[in-house]
Order: structure tokens, then C-alpha cells, then sequence
């Protein structure tokens, strides 16, 4: 199977079993999304949507967050990992915002990494998510899947990952691919123990693929 047919059959398989793929943080803005992408880091969606409510409701935009001490946004969010880290970059995203960006979330990758605690992978999270952009965020998840898949080869980081996704996946399939992978990752093709009996894209997984190779014959 050729790089290009395992995309085609890719992109066909989810956009007929996962149509409606989206991100699983709850948020209302462009504010609201990047606060729950900066404390997703190493933290589940779970865990952040249990976080983010009561910490909307003190600091509902950035001229709020910006004026906050650091100890009220610390115990509004200890219950995630690296709560002191995603304290500092909290706030400091904020006063940016305030100081550059009159408040609003910029729409484009290079102001976003400006800002305290907004890598490439969280910024292009808010181009595609909150602004609808052709993006390829790339985590762990991504990572992981689009290697096992045979999506990328040889691809040692997000950025070459990134590199190879978007050379083949069309514009219009970016968002919604991220998720695919993403969602892919976190239930059906787990980091430790994938559940290839219940997946349904074993016929061109490369990793299913060379898991049942049959072992070379013994030479006479």
C-alpha cells in the first residue's frame, strides 16, 4: 500500500465513523479555550473541565485573569499537574494579551507563541479549534498514531509529524484529522496496550499489519 492510498483509506474510514469529531474541552471563547489548552498539558480534558467552571466564573477574560495574585489562580487549579507552572504562564498569557493583544487571543501562529505557556502544539489547538484554520496540532497522541498508523515515517518529532500530516492531508480535513488521531489515541490506540481487536482500521494499520506477520521460515 502506498503512502497516498493509506491516507485515502485514512480520511474515508473517519469521516464515516467519526464525522462529528471535536475536542472534548468545554469553553465558549477564544479566552476560554487557551486557558483549558494550557492546563491540558500533561493533564486530562477530564480532569481540566472539572477545573475550568469555577475558574471561569472568577476570571471570565483576560483583564481579569491579568490582575490576578498568584495565589488565587494556584487554588483554583491545584488539582491539575504542574499547578505551579501553569499558574505563572496563566496570568503571564493574560497580561499579554492585555498589553499586546487589547485583550483579544491573536488568530495567527507567530503572535500565539508569544505568549506565556503557548507552544506550536496550543497554538495551532487555537487556530484550528477556535478559529476554524487549516492547523495540525501535534501531541502525544498524534505522535504516536500517525507513526503506528504509517501515516509518517521516520518522524522523531511533532514537527516532522506535523510536516508529513500536512503535506497529505487536504486543507479542509486538518481540524477535523487532529481529532481523529487524537480521539484514536486516547480510547482505541493507547500508548501501552492498543485495542486491536476492536479496532477498525486494522487492514491498513501498518503497526496491526506487522504485528501479524508470520515468523520468517527457519532456513534449511
Amino acid at each position: 500500500m502506498t503512502t497516498k492510498e493509506r491516507y485515502k483509506r485514512f480520511i474515508s474510514w473517519f469521516s464515516e465513523n467519526m464525522p462529528e469529531a471535536s475536542t472534548e474541552l468545554l469553553y465558549q471563547t477564544p479566552y476560554e479555550l487557551i486557558v483549558a489548552v494550557i492546563l491540558s498539558a500533561q493533564c486530562t480534558d477530564k480532569r481540566v473541565n472539572q477545573i475550568t467552571p469555577a475558574f471561569f466564573e472568577r476570571f471570565p477574560d483576560a483583564a481579569t485573569l491579568a490582575k490576578a495574585s498568584h495565589e488565587e489562580v494556584f487554588d483554583l487549579i491545584k488539582s491539575c499537574s504542574y499547578p505551579n507552572n501553569k499558574t505563572k504562564n496563566l496570568i503571564g498569557m493574560a497580561q499579554t494579551l492585555i498589553e499586546e493583544f487589547n485583550g483579544q487571543v491573536p488568530d495567527n501562529l507567530h503572535d500565539l507563541e508569544t505568549l506565556p505557556g503557548v507552544g506550536r502544539k496550543t497554538a495551532n489547538v487555537i487556530l484550528s479549534v477556535a478559529f476554524d484554520k487549516p492547523a495540525m496540532p501535534v501531541d502525544t497522541h498524534v505522535h504516536r498514531v500517525a507513526r503506528r498508523i504509517g501515516l509518517v515515517k521516520n518522524a522523531r518529532t511533532p514537527l516532522e509529524t506535523e510536516k508529513q500530516l500536512t503535506r497529505y492531508i487536504p486543507k479542509h480535513y486538518l481540524s477535523k484529522a487532529h481529532h481523529w488521531l487524537i480521539l484514536h489515541g486516547r480510547y482505541v490506540c493507547q500508548a501501552r496496550k492498543p485495542k486491536c481487536d476492536i479496532c477498525g482500521i486494522k487492514d491498513f494499520c501498518m503497526y496491526y499489519q506487522n504485528l501479524i506477520k508470520p515468523p520468517p521460515r527457519p532456513e534449511p
